[in-house]
Parts: structure tokens; C-alpha cells; sequence
């Protein structure tokens, strides 16, 4: 017997999976592409946090899920011996004039406050960090400890590992039984569209490139609105563009080229790094722009898990918390702004 069917196996699919598995559910895992193939299958994995100010329910939401990263991961790495490539290394971010830098010093008070002394937001001279630091027009970066980086294609194949050890495997078509979740991505919002006759959500095209560049166990780098993400393997991911209108949802073109160049500007070390792949994808978006979590508005009784858009790996180990309260335990903390109803 089945107790959850999980339909699609893109990170929320395969979070909430492991997660049901973990608390002793029978689970069945069903994605005709198979795990990791839609815009999870992606090179950045940049896990970081919103701004430390305006505090609300998804800011909320992502911290609690950041914080429980570490242990989720390593769970899933000691249970399946397939590293995601996470690390908790903090993010450095250039400041680039005066009144940037005083809002982020600003911003260290609340980050206290707001982040209860589990994470850091400084403000500190690029004089006091050493050469893996960018640029800065004031002197002044800032580096917070809630960054993380992981690795997504192989995050997906650290859940895949752990979810076959637990007797979980990703089928191509199964039956549907006991608790149906539909975490199936931008075919998932597009029928809802459709259904509804208005845009519930949309795909937003990313590009990414892989770069071969083994920078250390080192901060990751936000500057002139790029992630710059060193991964663990040597190499070193940036991105990305974001593309409401696209012709190819997978080609990448002049819009990566742009990226490329300006990262490099940024980060004058990376010039002449070799380029060794070169990525797009289309990543699902909901029209609240939060995830869309609960009761499915087109299936009664069953269950929607999507549009995690750029924060689909952050969100994922406490999307996949809230939704196993819910189908196996009837728990419902799910917060009002994530439910389908915020984009209907």
C-alpha cells in the first residue's frame, strides 16, 4: 500500500518525498522526464536569504528553512552517500555608494534581531578579507553567514540515492494512491492557467554557465545582480538571467554571453576562465511570487507543491516540513500568502 504519491521529482518533489519516507510513509515518486530534468537540473544553487529588514511570513518562512539546511542535507548525504555539494559559507556582497552603505549597516541591527543570533550581517572592510573578495566602490562588502551553496543537479541525485536506500524510486508512470502531491513545476502552473482562463503563474527562462574554476571552500559572491557560486568540485557557477519572454526555453544565447562578461568585470580574477557548459531553464513562478502550497484548487483532496522560482532549493527542506504535517498528519501550518489562493 501506498500511503503518498508524489507527482513530479524536481526539489520540492523529491524534498517532500524524503521526507514522508523519513516519518515512515510508504511513498511512490512519479516524473515521466525523471528526477532533477526540469529547472532543477541547474548549476547555481545559490541559498540565500531576502534583505533582514520588513520581516514577514516568507521571509519568515525562508530563514527557518535556511537554518534547517544543514541537517537535512547531511541527512540526506549520510543516508544515500551522495554528497549535494552544500556548504554553509556565507555571501559577500559589494557596496557600491554611500547610501547602499548605510542601509546595509542599517540592515546589521535588524539581522540581529531578525535572524535571533543564528546568522551574521556585517559590514566590514574589503581591507580585512583576502583576495576572494570583489571589488568594492566603497571599501566596504557585506558578508552574511546565511548563504549557503549547493550543487542542484547533484542535490536532486543525493535525494534520488536516499530515497532508494529508504525503498523509494522515481517511476516514469505509476498509479496514483493514498495522498496525492502535485509538485510537477511549470506544466503544473500552466494547467492551472488554463483551467482558471488567467494567468495563475508563468515560466521565468534562466540562463546559467559553468565556469572551471576551483576557487576553495570560499563565500559565495553577489555582484552587479549575479550569483557567482564556487561549487566543491572545482568549478564555479554564475547566474542568471531572468526571461519572461523566450522563443527556446532551452537555448542559450547573447543574454549569457552578457552575464558571462559582467561577472568577470565584477570578479577581475575569473578572466580567462574556461566556460564548460553553458545552461537554460525555465523556472516555475507563481503569480503571488511565494510558493503555492496546500489543498490542489483543480483535484479535490489532493495536494499542490510549486513555484519555488529562485528560492526552490532554500525553501525546500521547509516546504517539505509543512507539507508532510499536512497530508500525513493533518496539520496545517502553512502560512496564508503560500496558499493557491494568494495567485487566484
Amino acid at each position: 500500500m501506498v500511503d503518498v504519491t508524489v507527482r513530479g521529482a524536481g526539489i520540492f518533489g523529491l524534498s517532500i518525498a524524503w521526507t514522508c519516507a523519513r516519518r515512515g510513509a510508504k511513498v511512490s515518486v512519479v516524473d515521466p522526464f525523471g528526477p532533477g530534468t526540469g529547472s532543477s537540473g541547474g548549476l547555481v544553487g545559490a541559498l540565500a536569504p531576502h534583505v533582514p529588514e520588513n520581516w514577514n511570513d516568507k521571509k519568515a518562512f525562508q530563514f527557518d528553512s535556511l537554518i534547517m539546511a544543514n541537517p537535512f542535507w547531511a541527512q540526506v548525504e549520510a543516508t544515500g552517500g551522495v554528497s549535494p555539494g552544500y556548504a554553509r559559507l556565507g555571501r559577500l556582497q559589494p557596496i557600491v555608494d554611500d547610501r547602499a552603505l548605510d542601509l546595509a549597516q542599517q540592515r546589521e541591527g535588524t539581522a540581529a534581531e531578525l535572524w535571533r543570533g543564528q546568522a551574521d550581517w556585517r559590514v566590514v572592510p574589503v581591507a580585512d578579507l583576502g583576495p576572494w573578495c570583489p571589488p568594492s566602490a566603497t571599501g566596504y562588502v557585506i558578508r552574511d553567514t546565511l548563504s549557503a551553496r549547493m550543487h542542484p543537479r547533484r542535490a536532486c541525485a543525493a535525494l534520488v540515492a536516499a530515497l532508494g536506500v529508504m525503498g523509494v524510486e522515481v517511476e516514469a508512470k505509476a498509479p496514483e494512491a493514498g495522498q496525492v502531491i502535485h509538485a510537477t513545476g511549470l506544466a503544473g502552473l500552466e494547467e492551472l492557467s488554463r483551467a482558471m482562463g488567467k494567468t495563475v503563474g508563468n515560466g521565468v527562462k534562466g540562463q546559467a554557465a559553468l565556469l572551471r574554476f576551483d576557487a576553495g571552500e570560499v563565500p559565495q559572491l553577489f555582484a552587479d545582480a549575479i550569483h557567482i557560486v564556487p561549487h566543491g568540485d572545482g568549478t564555479l557557477a554564475i547566474g542568471s538571467t531572468s526571461e519572461r519572454d523566450y522563443d527556446d526555453p532551452s537555448s542559450t544565447d547573447a543574454a549569457l554571453d552578457d552575464v558571462i562578461e559582467r561577472a568577470m568585470r565584477a570578479v577581475p580574477v575569473l578572466h580567462g576562465a574556461e566556460v564548460i557548459e553553458r545552461w537554460a531553464g525555465v523556472r516555475p513562478r507563481a503569480k503571488s511570487r511565494a510558493p503555492m502550497l496546500g489543498a490542489h484548487p483543480l483535484y479535490p483532496g489532493q495536494f499542490i507543491a510549486n513555484g519555488g522560482f529562485k528560492i526552490g532549493f532554500g525553501m525546500a527542506p521547509k516546504v517539505a516540513e509543512v507539507m508532510a504535517d499536512l497530508v500525513l498528519e493533518g496539520r496545517d501550518n502553512i502560512p496564508d500568502v503560500f496558499r493557491p489562493e494568494a495567485s487566484l
